[in-house]
């Protein structure tokens, strides 16, 4: 999905001509946790941790233009000795998102925004992890597509309330 083809917006014929427009406005960590717990024992530990990590995007109209969208991290490594680390982050961001058709603003908002988001997010997991005394966490590139299919699907098979 492209908004950026700088083609008139659907609906605005008589109007003069305006682009899609998807500006970050500011980005923050909105809450941030690094735990060594079995620390510095876990530390020496040479064998190879089982990694866990879970991704959400949730998105907050802040105005009829104006968004805040949260990516929220969160990984855990184990080995057979136990908890090695926790690291959680919710890194979010301000955006403005102007002349773009209503029934493609939910996929930006939870496709396009966490994408921009990720790469600042992927830093500072592997900055914690790494001054945490560990090789950095260098997370995989995430399908934000994929993860707005599932949630999509899993949106429709859920009964409606009420019924």
């Amino acid at each position: 999905m492209s908004i950026t083809n700088g083609g008139p917006a659907i609906g605005a014929a008589s109007a003069p001509a305006t682009a899609p427009q998807l500006m970050v406005l500011a980005q923050y960590v909105k809450d941030f946790s690094f735990e060594n717990p079995n620390a510095p024992q876990s530390l020496s530990q040479s064998d190879q941790p089982q990694i866990g990590i879970t991704v959400n995007v949730s998105a907050k109209p802040m105005s009829d233009t104006d968004v805040e969208v949260e990516l929220r991290l969160e990984g855990k490594a184990e080995n057979s000795g136990g908890v090695m680390f926790n690291v959680e982050l919710v890194f979010a961001g301000m955006f403005r998102i102007q002349n773009v058709p209503q029934e493609q603003v939910h996929p930006l908002m939870l496709i396009e925004c966490p994408r921009l988001l990720f790469p600042f997010a992927r830093e500072i997991v592997a900055s914690a992890v790494r001054q945490g005394g560990y090789p950095p966490l260098l997370l995989d590139p995430i399908d934000f597509v994929a993860l707005y299919q599932q949630r999509m699907a899993q949106q429709q098979t859920q009964p409606i309330p009420g019924n």
